[in-house]
This record gives structure tokens, C-alpha cells and sequence, in this order.
């Protein structure tokens, strides 16, 4: 019931500290119910609703939205992992999923639980309701007289309170039943989760060395070929390669980047089938197996570095966005990933189905920490200040994480940038304390100080040499 009413009084138009706050009864009351079902608190639980908390930290920070979508869904995900528990690969893939199952049946179980604790226990549920009604009625009582008696209290008792209307009614309702049927969900998952790790798969059929290894060794000696080139190109070769192939440097990074990210994912693809069927008789095709795929696992990382390197060359030529920055991001965490299974091959990979859930979730964490709307404003200033070229158009778009950077841009351009983001500012001004984020607070301050009185300007100041009207909004 608290996260049922947290939730009616608290979401709203917009996402700050009020996810955390929804977050906290929810997860107390999925403590509670495991712990009444008789389970202990595990390290790897703790650390799952601590990385879950601190996911939801994001919002708070950031004014994007699409780094706080990436931190709930992970936060939800690790959410699962803390009331499931479990170490295997079913466990990552389905902890997620079985926290969902439990909407329909947490109620069914919450009935049950009601009807069979209802019967003579009026003296005990009678004087807890009976106290928190006077304590609520005392609270609103002395607290309307203290409001009207002193105008600061009553901005400060404004500013703490929910703002609820009639207009909201629905609204609030739908947070409510959306609230309770989580709440309900969790605790029925801690009290009863789901096994994923009894689900046991049957490994493939091992192959002999030769039918095995022979496929590998030609792909190994393909990324080397291509590695060689790359690194010749890495350590000062550009002029080279271009004056051959009559490409520019931004069509050089452009041309390739895509290529080389399928190649990264298609690679993991074959290390997951090659493990499948490896061959596993003995010492020796351990080794076979550790060679063949650890020396593929190092070409890989040379093929991320290249692809890196290429969209470095591009955001150079061409500006930062927020396509370009989440699959550079998307990139170095497959190049972890690439890492953690050779260590895996090295240490065992009992602790690799974790370890590629920490990775994904430190990610995102990490991702919506810096705040890539400002990496992307503070990028796009510093190429401006360097070349004088920048594409105001895009950078109007981005949301108040960006208005710091902006800000240092001389007028009218500053203006420009800023017009859109104060607008919406400016339309969201009603929002309350735990719907505003930190950078959304920052960036008032910044526009309430200086304004946007060069918006005028705009028409001129927006026409970009680098824009083309033409050019698709997605490419890299």
C-alpha cells in the first residue's frame, strides 16, 4: 500500500529523485516477504539492489530521457536477479522475465494471505488504523493553521506536497493500481522465485579437433589479413590508404564502423557456438580450444579498436551525436565483454554469466552518469572553438544536460542552441521538487542569469555549411 500511494503521489510528468522514492517500500516489502518465507540475504542479493538503487539515481542526475529508459529497464533487470537469485546463464537470461509472471499470481497470493490472517485480528489491525488516522488529522489540521499564519511555511509546505487536481484523478488512479500490482509482484517473487537454475540444457555434440578448429583457424587468419592492415593504418598509414582509395578521412570512418560492429556481434555468436561443440576429451583439446578461441578474442579487440578509431575519425569530421556516442558506448562494452571471456577461458567461466551482468549494468550506470547530452554539447563546442563549424539545428534538440556547455558559445549562436531547451523549460516550470532532475535545476539557474535574448538572430546564425537537408538523421 505505501508503494501504491508513493507512486499516485509522486509520478508525474517527469523523473527524478520520485522513481527511487517508489523503489524504496517496494523493496522492503520484497525483503520482508523472503525473509517470512524463510530465505537469507546473499552477497550477490545485496549487490544487485544496491546496483538496481543506484540505476535509479539517473534520473535525478540527467534530463534525457533516453539514458533514464536505459536505467529502469536495467534496474528492472537487476531487480530480478536480487529476488531470483542464481548464478547460470538461465538465471541472467529469464530473472527479468519471472518477475513479470508474478503480477497476475501476486494478487491471487495476497488474497489468500489476507483472508487467512483476517479472522480475529481486529484487535490488532484496529488501534494501527485508529492511530494513523489521528496522526493525519493532526497533521492537517496544525498544518493548514501554520500556513496561514506564516507565507515561507506555506511555500515551503507547497513545494514538499504532491500537487493533486481532479485533472489528475486518472492519472493517479492508473500509478496507484501500477504501484500495488508491483509492489505485489516483488513480494510474491522474494517469497516464492522462480528456480531458473534447475533448467539444464544438454551441451552440443563435440566435434573432432580437425572439423572443429580448421573453420576457426581460417577466420583467425582472415581478422589477422585485416588486422594488419588496420594497425598499419592506426600507427600513421592514413595518407596512404586514402590517396589509394580517393576517400576522404570522414568517408574512410564512415564506410567501415557499421561493418566492423556487426563483426564484433557475429563474432561473439561463433565463440558461443565453438564453445558448444568443442571438442572436450581431454588436456589437450582444452588447450586446442583455448588457443583457437583466445587467439580470435585478440584479433576481435583489435577490430574494436579499429572501429573506435574510425568513429573518432568521423565525430572529428562530422560532430558528436547521440546515435555516435551510444554505439561508440554499445562497442566498448563488447570489447569487455571480449575481455571477461578470456578470462574466462583462463579462470573458469562459472563466474562469467555475472560478470557480463555487472559489465552491462556498470554501462548503463556509467552511460547516464556523464550524461552523454552534455559529452555531446561540450564536444560540439570545443570543434566550434577549434574549426568554427557547428550544426545549431542538432544541438537545439538536446536536452538541459547540454545547457553548460552551450552556454559558453558566443551570441547569437549561444542563443540559438538554447531557445528550443529553454522553451521546454519553461513549459515544465510546474513540475514538482522530486520530478525535476539536477541538471534540469542547473540549467534554470543558467537561463534565468543570462536569458536567451539573441534568439532573434536565429535565422542566419542556424544555416550550417555541414547541413544537408538530404542526409539521413540516423547514419553514424
Amino acid at each position: 500500500m505505501a508503494t501504491a500511494l508513493f507512486a499516485a503521489l509522486f509520478i508525474g510528468a517527469g523523473a527524478g529523485v520520485n522513481l527511487l522514492l517508489v523503489a524504496v517500500p517496494a523493496t522492503f516489502a520484497g525483503a520482508l516477504a523472503a525473509r517470512a518465507a524463510g530465505r537469507r540475504l546473499r552477497p550477490w542479493t545485496l549487490v544487485w539492489a544496491i546496483g538496481a538503487a543506484a540505476l535509479l539515481v539517473v534520473p535525478a542526475l540527467s534530463d534525457a530521457g533516453w539514458p533514464t529508459f536505459l536505467a529502469i529497464v536495467a534496474a528492472l533487470g537487476l531487480t530480478g536477479f536480487a529476488l531470483h537469485g542464481g548464478r547460470s546463464w538461465p538465471s541472467m537470461l529469464f530473472g527479468p522475465i519471472g518477475l513479470f509472471d508474478s503480477v497476475g499470481t501476486g494478487m491471487l497470493w495476497t488474497w489468500r494471505g489476507v483472508r487467512e490472517r483476517a479472522s480475529g485480528s481486529q484487535g490488532r489491525w484496529v488501534p494501527v488504523l485508529r492511530t494513523v488516522l489521528i496522526a493525519l488529522g493532526l497533521l492537517v489540521v496544525f498544518g493548514a493553521l501554520f500556513a496561514g499564519a506564516d507565507a515561507a511555511f506555506a511555500d515551503l509546505l507547497g513545494s514538499l506536497m504532491p500537487d493533486i487536481s481532479l485533472e489528475q484523478a486518472p492519472w493517479r488512479v492508473l500509478c496507484f493500481i501500477l504501484g500495488l500490482f508491483g509492489a505485489l509482484a516483488v513480494a510474491r517473487t522474494g517469497a516464492a522465485p522462480l528456480r531458473w537454475d534447475r533448467m539444464t540444457f544438454n551441451p552440443g555434440r563435440a566435434r573432432g579437433r580437425f572439423e572443429w578448429a580448421l573453420p576457426l583457424i581460417v577466420l583467425n587468419l582472415l581478422f589477422a589479413a585485416f588486422n594488419s592492415i588496420q594497425l598499419a593504418v592506426l600507427f600513421g598509414g592514413y595518407d596512404k590508404v586514402l590517396s589509394e582509395t580517393g576517400l576522404t578521412y570522414a568517408e574512410y570512418a564512415r564506410q567501415g564502423f557499421w561493418q566492423l560492429l556487426w563483426a564484433t556481434l557475429l563474432t561473439l555468436v561463433v565463440i558461443g557456438l565453438a564453445l558448444r561443440w568443442a571438442p572436450r576429451d581431454g588436456v589437450g583439446d582444452r588447450r586446442l580450444v583455448r588457443a583457437v578461441l583466445g587467439t580470435l578474442c585478440v584479433l576481435t579487440l583489435v577490430v574494436v579498436a579499429s572501429a573506435l578509431r574510425r568513429m573518432d575519425l568521423y565525430v572529428d569530421a562530422y560532430g558528436l551525436t547521440r546515435l555516435r556516442i551510444s554505439v561508440a558506448a554499445m562497442e566498448i562494452w563488447l570489447g569487455a565483454a571480449i575481455l571477461l571471456i578470456m578470462a574466462a577461458g583462463i579462470w573458469g567461466a562459472r563466474m562469467l554469466p555475472r560478470a557480463l551482468a555487472v559489465s552491462a549494468a556498470g554501462f548503463v550506470l556509467a552511460f547516464g552518469v556523464i550524461r552523454p547530452d552534455a559529452v555531446i554539447a561540450e564536444q560540439n563546442v570545443q570543434r566550434y572553438e577549434r574549426l568554427h563549424k557547428i550544426d545549431v539545428r542538432y544541438l537545439r534538440g538536446l536536452s538541459a544536460d547540454a545547457v553548460p556547455a552551450l552556454d559558453r558559445l558566443p551570441e547569437p549562436l549561444r542563443s540559438c542552441a538554447l531557445r528550443d531547451i529553454a522553451e521546454q523549460l519553461e513549459d515544465a516550470r510546474e513540475k514538482s521538487w522530486y520530478e525535476t532532475s539536477l541538471s534540469e535545476a542547473r540549467a534554470r539557474d543558467i537561463l534565468a542569469e543570462r536569458g536567451t535574448s539573441g534568439a532573434a538572430s536565429c535565422r542566419g546564425a542556424t544555416r550550417d555549411e555541414e547541413y544537408d537537408p538530404d542526409a539521413d538523421p540516423y547514419a553514424p
